[in-house]
């Protein structure tokens, strides 16, 4: 008698007889259908299976924006129970929208006693000008366009994010980090009207070139990367960083390097060129600072511009030695856990002194508030080294995690629940 048979709890000619489909050929073909399954997936292309994992995604953070937007009273921008277009619309989109429509204002706005409110220059200028030159083009009107261009961007972003962690990676540890990417706690903001998922997909690019050492390749993506979303400071700083790094540790002469030298001289440049282009509009040399500040001004904490003066003073507004310890010791111990982490060590060099880079940088110029989880966004790479470890626990806790801190942010954060609560995402 065979192991077959043994096995069975049914006569063998049931088994041969069964129509394919049948649930008792699923009984017996279970383990090994699913192996089956699992290599058919494998032989396909690796961007067909991250294209499906992009979907996936987007058809769950839809859901989730629709079932919440189903409960939403009253707000600002829309009435009871937004639809997902008008959902899209909410918070800083009106900004983008503005610049789309009519521009930045030749004048910054001041209240009576003369501080700059609350304006457009805070805004960075290619997503929404892409976006205008869409609507001259096509007509569709920008609320359409707008979701359309991030969802773009988004899905490119996850194609170049696989491509940029294979580099360091296996290809089991890449797909699953572009599926940390997809189910990301704030990968909602990659589907509305916002710059995040362009300014992502540009970060990705300029990562993957650094990488790759296609330097002169640089030059075009930094400078609509900088004029993108305020990191091209952090960008400048992780080039300098690579650059010292490479005359130390791995010597490289002649055209590589001028190409390497000029790329990081030219993105020192392209920081001044957003603040440039204020002052020379509105006459006034201080036009984006003031306008950045601005938002401060609600909270009165941080208002000098002074670099890392508004974590400090932030931590002093708190008023707690017990609270502002705990921070700062918590801060310091996952910095460190980061730094030697079997897991971020397997990511490349660039990587990691992109992570270093870009976290000083938020340290030095950010304002810790409710915004600050969507300032973690050009820090993505940090998903390759939590998909590094092959624990299937590991794994669909993380999948699970993911999942509940999406739904928990676009409820606490997205959603203004009819106007009670004011924590811009």
């Amino acid at each position: 008698m065979t192991d077959d048979l043994l096995t069975s709890s049914a006569p063998p000619g049931d088994l041969q007889t069964a129509p394919a489909g049948s649930p008792l050929r699923a009984i017996h073909a279970g383990p090994e259908a699913s192996r089956n399954a699992l290599i058919r997936v494998r032989a396909l292309p690796s961007w067909i299976v991250v294209v499906a994992i992009w979907v996936a995604s987007r058809v769950i953070t839809t859901a989730f924006l629709l079932v919440f937007a189903a409960s939403e009273g009253r707000t600002f921008w829309a009435g009871p129970k937004p639809n997902y277009l008008q959902v899209a619309e909410f918070w800083d989109s009106g900004w983008y929208q503005q610049i789309a429509t009519q521009g930045y204002p030749s004048v910054l706005p001041v209240s009576a006693s003369g501080t700059v409110l609350d304006n457009a220059w805070a805004f960075y200028p290619a997503y929404p000008e892409l976006v205008r030159a869409l609507i001259t083009v096509t007509g569709v009107p920008w609320e359409v366009l707008a979701v359309i261009v991030s969802l773009g961007f988004s899905l490119a972003g996850a194609l170049l994010f696989h491509k940029l962690m294979r580099l360091s990676l296996p290809t089991g540890a890449s797909l699953f980090a572009v599926v940390l990417l997809c189910i990301a706690p704030l990968s909602a903001i990659q589907q509305v009207a916002y710059a995040e998922s362009m300014g992502a997909f540009l970060l990705t690019l300029a990562l993957y070139l650094v990488v790759r050492r296609k330097y002169l390749w640089l030059l075009p993506v930094i400078a609509v990367m900088d004029l993108t979303r305020p990191i091209g400071a952090a960008f400048a700083l992780f080039l300098i960083a690579h650059l010292i790094y490479r005359l130390l540790r791995q010597p490289f002469a002649g055209r590589s390097r001028y190409a390497a030298i000029s790329s990081t001289v030219f993105a020192i440049a392209m920081v001044g060129a957003w603040p440039l282009i204020a002052w020379v509009s509105t006459g006034s040399p201080g036009a984006y600072l003031a306008s950045e500040l601005a938002w401060r001004t609600h909270s009165g904490v941080g208002t000098s511009g002074i670099p890392f003066e508004a974590w400090l003073s932030t931590l002093v507004a708190w008023q707690s030695p017990v609270v502002d310890t705990l921070v700062t010791a918590g801060l310091a111990g996952v910095a460190v856990l980061l730094v030697f982490s079997r897991s971020v060590r397997r990511l490349a060099v660039e990587l990691r002194l992109w992570l270093g880079a870009y976290a000083l940088y938020l340290a030095a110029v950010f304002l810790p508030q409710s915004s600050t989880f969507r300032l973690f966004v050009p820090m993505s790479p940090l998903l390759g080294a939590a998909a590094v470890p092959r624990s299937r626990l590991w794994r669909v806790g993380l999948v699970i995690a993911s999942l509940v801190l999406q739904g928990l942010w676009i409820w606490f954060g997205w959603f203004n629940h009819g106007g009670g609560t004011w924590s811009p995402p």
